[in-house]
């Protein structure tokens, strides 16, 4: 799957100002994970050598407890390593239908393109060539895994197999 990602851009927000406009009784629990989360040093200073290859967009609700522990983290990923981390925010489920996980709007459109299931969802593409898509990290990375560690482990297999 290759997107355009000056389209992306357009359509989605920065993940610390998407932060920034989560309403107040949410935003809370967000910026107390950023503030409390720690980065492993080992996979910063890996991920800075990649960052500018690379660009996550995530889909996100300000009321999913999944959303609250893995956004922060892609927060300061974006921060520490210069990672262009974007976001699709504003999901809300559609409980008047059935046939239809996400409302639309005010979901963005987006999560019927991407088949949008569970969130948060993560998507890494390679900036480098179109935005072909290299992962993608549902709800939460997996076992034994922490958020970092798996989007670097995604990172480092797609840069390995572009220039392998």
């Amino acid at each position: 799957m290759k997107i355009n990602l000056l389209e992306i851009r357009r359509q989605t927000t920065d993940v610390n100002n998407y932060i920034d406009g989560i309403s107040k009784p949410f935003r809370g629990k967000f910026l107390e994970r950023k503030k409390e989360y720690k980065l492993k040093a080992s996979v910063v200073g890996r991920l800075k050598n990649f960052a500018k290859n690379y660009m996550i967009v995530a889909f996100s609700a300000e009321w999913c407890k999944d959303c609250a522990v893995n956004i922060p983290v892609l927060a300061l990923l974006s921060e520490t390593t210069g990672l262009e981390v974007r976001v699709f925010g504003g999901l809300k489920r559609d409980p008047l239908n059935p046939k239809r996980k996400w409302s639309i709007p005010p979901s963005p459109p987006e999560v019927e393109t991407f088949h949008v299931d569970k969130i948060p969802y993560i998507l890494i593409f390679n900036s480098n060539s179109e935005g072909e898509k290299v992962g993608e990290i549902v709800e939460n990375p997996r076992e034994g895994l922490t958020l970092d560690e798996e989007i670097l482990k995604i990172i480092s297999k797609g840069h390995s197999f572009k220039n392998g």
